[in-house]
């Protein structure tokens, strides 16, 4: 009988807020009763949203072990489908539409918990172009024991989801033979000719800013510069 009472006592309370909003004339929308939570479905309503791996700015160039690398590129004057972000994405910008970046790296790892939907321009008069490396774990924690061998250099960044190391080689330089435990991509980040070689003999040639060589867990192999100018490369981690 209590429960009974009760359960009249609140659908008599939810009759009367629901005919005190339609009297009043008040609009409560879901955004409201829910801040957030709407937002950017209200923003694109109406609109195709995709997936950022479905975006075809967004060019998917490599996949495996859970890691997806992408070759974005909006050329002047275009505008991105509106995407969803809900994975960690670590950044080497290559050019924006002013013109070419000094390829920072920097990694968006709140994407992994808190999606984001939005689009990307670019108002030129450049390429705007990012290698994009995305991992969709849920990040090592309390896991040390994944650092490479054979770094030279501390880590530029590092978190749960990625590692980042920035190496400068003059002409002629060459790295020690490296291994690293997780997937990694080495990112050309300007002008010159870098050789990967690995522990095959087997080696990749990069010649512009952007070029990107994939080494699979514990593949080692070492860097040299070929050209006749100093070059930087990034070398991006995706742990798992």
């Amino acid at each position: 009988m209590k429960q009974s009472v009760q359960k009249f006592i609140a659908n008599s309370a939810l009759t009367l807020l629901v005919a005190f909003v339609v009297i009043t004339g008040i609009e409560l929308s879901l955004s409201q009763l829910f801040p957030g939570s709407f937002a950017q479905d209200d923003e694109f309503a109406g609109e195709k949203i995709v997936h950022l791996l479905q975006e075809p700015r967004h060019r998917t160039v490599h996949k495996g072990d859970g890691l997806f690398l992408l070759d974005v590129q909006v050329n002047p004057g275009d505008l991105s489908f509106a995407h969803v972000h809900d994975q960690a994405i670590l950044l080497t910008t290559i050019s924006t539409g002013a013109g070419p970046s000094n390829s920072d790296v920097r990694a968006i790892t709140d994407y992994a918990s808190t999606p984001l939907t939005h689009k990307v321009g670019n108002d030129g008069p450049g390429l705007l172009r990012i290698i994009a490396l995305v991992n969709d774990g849920n990040g090592v924690t309390g896991n040390t024991s994944d650092a490479p061998f054979g770094m030279a250099s501390a880590a530029n960044l590092e978190n749960p989801w990625f590692r980042s190391y920035s190496i400068e080689l003059t002409p002629g330089e060459e790295t020690a033979l490296q291994t690293h435990q997780n997937p990694t991509v080495i990112v050309q980040r300007n002008a010159g000719v870098v050789h990967v070689t690995r522990a095959d003999g087997i080696t990749t040639e990069l010649d512009a800013p952007g070029d990107w060589a994939w080494s699979a867990k514990q593949s080692p192999f070492r860097l040299r510069n070929s050209g006749r100018s100093a070059v930087t490369v990034a070398i991006n981690e995706g742990r798992r």
